[in-house]
């Protein structure tokens, strides 16, 4: 990028923070890092399991993908869907490999083999150190079977499906907290589709059930598949009246994508999530206050990312039932990059509600990594900015206010150049800023006044991920193309530090961490 592309406008734009250690909003949530492996395409197999890979280890997954995975920070998987849950007999995925039944998943389109089921998951799970969240089937099943799958998953032994376990191999239970009671379910595409009534009522007694069996557990409802969904508010209002006191979420799902070219709305996506999550908890507030009751429900956002929908639905489904077809396997460039690591922005600072986050997909479906059967695996543009918040982000989340210079979008109306979250570690002072420049032309110089932190703070880090063409990509044969360089290399970036704080140059379309140290 040269210089003069950085400088179009006759003055330098500039915008300001001032970050205080005492504007605490709430801790970092580590479930904030979550991702989702679905039985859908290319997600399970030829992604996390493939028995013949030349890096499969004994139990058949990549180690090349556990690896990326580890790098990647996830916390925590959902699994196993997705629409595909809603039609999933989830016994078909235990015992004998070869005695599995090979059944239609009607929400992809494809033959599920039932090889990875909750067991192989697991292992699968341990090796890459993140917690499950597990997902029943309410669409075309019920109350027995969410119980039937827990017996089998967290009851210790001495029951007939935990002894079944036990003799598949895991004595141990999983003990498996957070459970979504469902997926979707206000969406006329899922199998099962209700009535914000009907599902209310099955979530709540579904909910019962659970939690008479283990008290301790955390359940999230189904709120809405979409904020431009027609019931979006009335859904989760009706809902929560039947399952307030018996769940502790509602979920919470967006996908983002540029549209006819618009380039400056997509860069404000951050803007309508802001907005989204800002609106379910104006109304789960209402109904707790209807209902006089003290507790505060969260929010899951358990599926959101960049998705060109779009060319989704104007590509139908394989016409023929395979096995793993190659389904919605995006290729991300350099302004999605930007886009995901502005959403995690969005999700930090709601820290004080949205406690719990998954981006969908984990590997090749709509995913930060892709593999090639019997090939590589390599990390796309969006996987850069995940990793780095995953790995900068701790301690509290600070409440961070922008004064920027604003434009005009066509899809969210004004939304500010610069946008931000901070986060301090009180055990190690660490202050890190997570920023973004939405400018397609123009670089920012952002002043970052740190005098409230006093003075012995000096940079320990600053990268920025841009470049000159904000499409280009990472591809098999150039994995490394776009990548987080320091932000002082970059032609036109600057950083400079004293005791009062820092001045960042941020380049146009540009994803920025800056962490500082004592």
């Amino acid at each position: 990028m040269t210089f003069s592309a950085l400088h179009k406008g006759k003055h330098m734009l500039r915008a300001r923070v001032a970050l205080n250690p005492a504007a605490v909003v709430a801790p970092v949530n580590r479930r904030t890092f979550g991702s989702f492996v679905e039985h859908m395409g290319r997600c399970v197999y030829t992604g996390i399991y493939e028995p013949g890979h030349p890096s499969a280890d004994e139990d058949g997954f990549r180690t090349d993908v556990l690896a990326l995975a580890r790098e990647l920070g996830v916390t925590m998987v959902r699994y196993p869907g997705g629409n595909f849950v809603s039609g999933y007999r989830w016994e078909d995925g235990i015992g004998p490999v070869e005695k599995r039944p090979r059944r239609r998943d009607l929400a992809w389109r494809s033959i599920e083999t039932n090889e990875v089921g909750i067991d192989e998951f697991a292992k699968w799970a341990q090796k890459a150190d993140v917690e499950i969240m597990y997902a029943v089937n309410l669409g075309t099943r019920g109350v027995q079977e969410a119980l039937d799958v827990h017996e089998y998953v967290n009851h210790a032994e001495g029951t007939e499906l935990s002894e079944r376990r036990r003799a598949n191999g895991a004595e141990k239970p999983y003990g498996i907290k957070l459970w979504c009671l469902g997926n979707e379910l206000d969406g006329p595409w899922q199998t099962g589709h209700k009535t914000a009534e009907e599902y209310g009522l099955l979530a709540a007694s579904t909910a019962r059930a659970l939690k008479s069996a283990e008290p301790d557990l955390e359940l999230v409802a189904c709120g809405s598949s979409s904020s431009v969904m027609p019931t979006f508010g009335s859904w989760e209002s009706t809902v929560l009246e039947h399952a307030y006191d018996v769940v502790e979420y509602v979920s919470c799902h967006a996908y983002y994508e540029e549209h006819d070219g618009d380039l400056g709305s997509f860069l404000a996506s951050a803007v309508d999530m802001d907005h989204f999550v800002n609106s379910i908890v104006a109304t789960a507030d209402a109904v707790g206050a209807r209902l006089k009751s003290k507790k505060k429900i969260n929010l899951s956002f358990d599926e959101w990312n960049v998705w060109y929908l779009s060319r989704f639905q104007n590509a139908p489904l394989p016409a023929e039932w395979g096995v793993a077809p190659r389904v919605i396997e995006d290729q991300y460039n350099v302004a999605d990059a930007v886009v995901v690591g502005n959403l995690l922005i969005s999700l930090l600072r709601h820290s004080d509600r949205v406690t719990a986050a998954c981006q969908a997909q984990l590997v090749n479906v709509i995913a930060p990594i892709m593999t090639e059967p019997g090939g590589p695996a390599w990390r796309q543009t969006i996987f850069h900015p995940f990793a780095r918040t995953a790995a900068l982000a701790k301690g509290d989340v600070l409440e961070t206010r922008v004064d920027s210079p604003a434009y005009e979008t066509a899809r969210y109306g004004e939304a500010p150049l610069v946008d931000a979250v901070a986060t301090h570690d009180p055990a190690t002072g660490d202050v890190t800023l997570f920023v973004v420049n939405r400018s397609q032309s123009e670089s920012v110089t952002l002043t970052v006044d740190l005098t409230a932190f006093g003075t012995g703070l000096s940079v320990a880090e600053s990268v920025t991920l841009t470049d000159d063409d904000v499409r280009a990509s990472n591809t098999k044969d150039e994995p490394d193309r776009v990548t987080l360089r320091p932000t002082a290399d970059i032609p036109g970036g600057a950083v400079t530090a004293d005791d009062g704080g820092v001045t960042l140059t941020l380049p146009s379309v540009s994803w920025t961490a800056l962490r500082l140290t004592r």
